[in-house]
C-alpha cells in the first residue's frame, strides 16, 4: 500500500504528489519545518511544535496558512490513513510558487506550499541505542546566525552527519567561539556532580520542544539545571552527556572526539530523564 501524503489541501498517494520547480522551498530553501513524533498512535508535544512553527513563520514574515486545530486534524488524519503506531509526521511550509525565480519575496498573497508526510518507525520508544549510547565528534559551527528559526536550510548539518559517518561515529557537535552550540539535529547537555548543564536559549541554537519538556521534568524531579555554554574539554570531563530531540527523546552520549565520557556508558541521569519524558509525554499525547 502506497503511503498517503498531504499536499496543499489534498491527501494523495506519494507517487502522485508534486510541487512546482519554482517553489521557493526548492530554489531558495525559503521555508520552515517541524517533526512531531507519534507513540501509540498519538502525537507527542504537538502544541509545542505548532507554537514554534508559528514563531518560525513569523520570523520569516510568512503567514500561518491554517489554524493549529486544522493542522492537528491533518496530522491525525495522516497518522490514521498510514496506520502509524510509532513514527513521525514531517511538516514543511514554504513561501510558495511565485511563477519564476527571483531573490525578492513574491507578493504577500502568494499561496504557501504546505506538505506533510509520515514515517513509520517501529520501536522508536524502545530504541536499543539508548542502552549503549552514541559517539560524537566536534566540528566548527559555520551555519547562519538564526538557528532559532527551524528552516529547511539543512545542508551543513547534513555535511556534519556525513563527517561523523566518515569518522565512524554517530553524530557531530557544533562548536563556535570555543563553546558547544548544539548537535546536528538536537540540543546537547552534560552532567557534572548531578547538575545538568545546557546552553541557554538564543539565536544560536534551536529552541527545542523536547528540550523545554525535559528541562521542565528535570526541575520537577528536583534535579539542578544550569543554562550556560560549555566547552568540549568540559564535556569530555563530565560525568554524563546526552542530547534531546523530537525523534530520539533523550539519548546518552558516551564518547566525544575519541574520549569516553564518565564511565564510557550511559549514565543514570540520562536514563531517568528518558524514562520520565516518555511516561509524561505519552500521558499528554493527543
Amino acid at each position: 500500500m502506497s503511503r498517503i501524503v498531504y499536499v496543499n489541501g489534498e491527501y494523495l498517494p506519494e507517487e502522485e504528489a508534486k510541487v512546482s520547480i519554482f517553489d521557493r522551498g526548492f530554489l531558495m530553501a525559503d521555508g520552515v519545518y517541524e517533526v512531531t513524533s507519534v507513540l501509540a498512535g498519538k502525537l507527542i508535544d504537538f502544541a509545542g511544535h505548532a507554537e514554534r512553527l508559528a514563531r518560525s513563520l513569523g520570523e520569516l514574515d510568512m503567514a500561518m496558512p491554517m489554524s493549529a486545530d486544522e493542522l492537528l486534524a491533518i496530522h491525525r488524519e495522516l497518522v490514521a490513513k498510514n496506520a502509524i503506531d510509532e513514527g513521525m509526521v514531517y511538516l514543511q511550509i514554504t513561501r510558495g510558487n511565485p511563477g519564476d525565480r527571483d531573490f525578492a519575496f513574491p507578493p504577500a498573497d502568494t499561496k504557501p506550499t504546505v506538505v506533510l508526510f509520515t514515517q513509520s518507525k517501529p520501536g522508536l520508544a524502545a530504541n536499543p541505542v539508548a542502552k549503549v549510547g552514541i559517539k560524537v565528534i566536534s566540528i566548527p559551527d559555520i551555519r547562519w546566525g538564526r538557528r532559532d528559526i527551524k528552516t529547511v536550510q539543512l545542508l551543513y548539518p547534513s555535511m556534519a552527519k556525513m563527517a561523523a559517518k566518515k569518522a565512524h561515529v554517530d553524530d557531530a557537535w557544533f562548536v563556535e567561539d570555543g563553546m558547544v552550540t548544539e548537535g546536528t539535529s538536537n540540543n546537547v547537555y552534560i552532567v557534572k556532580g548531578g547538575k545538568i548543564i545546557t546552553r541557554h536559549l538564543g539565536n544560536d541554537i534551536l529552541h527545542g520542544i523536547t528540550r523545554a519538556a525535559v528541562l521542565r521534568f528535570a526541575r520537577e524531579a528536583q534535579m539542578e539545571v544550569e543554562e550556560r555554554p560549555f566547552t568540549i574539554d568540559e564535556a569530555q570531563a563530565a560525568d554524563e552527556a546526552f542530547f534531546t530531540s523530537a525523534s530520539a527523546f533523550v539519548m546518552p552520549v558516551v564518547e566525544i572526539d575519541g574520549k569516553p565520557v564518565g564511565t564510557g556508558k550511559p549514565g543514570s541521569v540520562a536514563a531517568r530523564l528518558r524514562e520520565i519524558y516518555l511516561d509524561e509525554s505519552l500521558k499528554a499525547a493527543v
